[in-house]
C-alpha cells in the first residue's frame, strides 16, 4: 500500500486538535502583581513546564510515526510509549497543582480541586487509551486500521473535552500572574505575543 495510511493521519489529526494543555498564556500582563499569588504561580509553572514538553514530545513522536509509512507495529510501539508518556505527564501536572494549594483569590480552592480533579481524569484517559492501542491486532492492517479509528475518535473526544477546569483555574489573576512567570511562557503552547 502506497502512501500515508488515512487512519494514521486521523490520529495525528486528532492529536494535533490539541489533547495538550498545556498553560495558553499570552504574557501580555504588564501589572505589578500580588507577592503571593506571583509565589504560587511561580511553583506552578516551574513544575508544569517540564511536563507540558513531555506531552508536547510524545505528540511530536505520534505525529512523526503516523505521517511516515509505518508498519503497524511500529505505530502501535510509539503511540503505547506516547500515551504513556501523556498520562504520566497530566498526572505530575495533577500534583503540582495539588502541591502548590489554593491560589489566593476567589474560590482558589474550588478552582484548584476541579482542576486537580480534571488533570487526573486526563491522565486516566491516557491510560486507557494506552491499553486500547497495546490491544490492537498488528498483524491484520485492516484490523489495526480499524482500531485506530476508535482511538482517534477517543482522542478528538478526550481533546474537546479536556482543560475547562484548568482554564477555570487560569482566569482573571491567576492567569495574569501565570503570565509573568518566564517557565509559563515558554510552557505556553503559542509563542507569546506581547500585548
Amino acid at each position: 500500500m502506497e502512501g500515508t495510511n488515512p487512519v494514521n493521519k486521523k490520529l495525528a489529526a486528532a492529536l494535533s486538535g490539541g489533547a495538550v494543555l498545556v498553560l495558553a498564556l499570552s504574557g501580555c500582563s504588564s501589572d505589578d502583581g500580588n507577592k503571593e499569588l506571583d509565589d504560587w504561580a511561580k511553583k506552578v509553572c516551574d513544575s508544569v513546564q517540564p511536563q507540558s514538553k513531555k506531552i508536547a514530545d510524545a505528540n511530536a513522536a505520534i505525529q512523526q510515526e503516523t505521517s511516515d509509512n509505518s508498519s503497524p507495529a511500529d505505530v502501535q510501539k510509539t503511540d503505547s510509549k506516547a500515551f504513556q508518556d501523556m498520562s504520566d505527564a497530566y498526572k505530575a501536572m495533577g500534583d503540582s497543582v495539588k502541591k502548590a494549594g489554593a491560589p489566593p483569590v476567589d474560590d482558589g480552592k474550588k478552582k484548584t480541586d476541579d482542576a486537580v480533579k480534571e488533570l487526573n481524569a486526563i491522565s486516566t484517559s491516557y491510560g486507557d487509551l494506552k491499553k486500547q492501542v497495546d490491544g490492537l491486532d498488528t498483524k491484520n492492517q485492516a484490523d489495526f486500521a480499524d482500531g485506530l479509528k476508535d482511538v482517534a475518535g477517543e482522542l478528538d473526544k478526550l481533546s474537546k473535552s479536556g482543560n475547562r477546569a484548568l482554564e477555570k483555574l487560569q482566569e482573571g489573576e491567576v492567569g495574569k500572574a501565570m503570565g509573568r512567570q518566564d517557565s509559563c511562557k515558554s510552557a505556553s503552547a503559542t509563542p507569546s505575543t506581547k500585548g
